[in-house]
């Protein structure tokens, strides 16, 4: 699973740095700071993250295809509100939501993924409709949920003016 010379490692560690660096950006769009290199990494690899999650084998649409589309999706808004339209006016928010959402995707991901990996939480959550699940998945989202209201006040310091 992390062998980076396997598509299955490969894809993994593009998920682990995704998500390191988007909390290291979530911080930053929090405490009002922009770091240009963080922000490159984490979109490229939330971007490699959801693209290569197509390359495996499957015969039907998945629940994991879904979300792949819709990590896809929001960075297609989220790229252009930074390099396109440079965070100005109503688009810093965009960007801001945007950086939220797909970190919140990526870790929504990995959060099912050590449901069905991680023999602890497996025996808690066997076929990931139980309780234990169900909840872990609602923490995750109240705290994104509140991480972008933050995330989103916090950058407005880094607004530019709509030109």
């Amino acid at each position: 699973m992390f062998d980076p010379t396997t598509w299955t490692g490969f894809h993994t560690w593009l998920s682990l740095i995704a998500i390191v660096t988007g909390f290291v950006l979530l911080s930053d769009l929090i405490g009002g700071r922009d770091r240009p290199g963080w922000t490159a990494v984490f979109l490229a690899t939330a971007v490699g993250t959801s693209a290569t999650g197509f390359g495996f084998p499957f015969t039907g649409v998945l629940p994991s295809h879904i979300v792949g589309i819709v990590a896809l999706l929001v960075l297609a808004v989220t790229l252009p509100a930074r390099y396109h339209f440079h965070r100005a006016g109503f688009w810093n928010a965009i960007y801001a939501v945007g950086v939220v959402i797909s970190l919140y995707l990526l870790v929504f991901v990995g959060v099912a993924q050590a449901f069905g990996k991680v023999p602890a939480l497996h025996a808690l959550a066997p076929t990931q409709s139980e309780p234990p699940f169900a909840i872990a998945e609602l923490v995750v989202l109240v705290l994104f949920a509140f991480a972008g209201f933050v995330a989103v006040r916090g950058s407005r310091g880094l607004m530019r003016a709509a030109a």
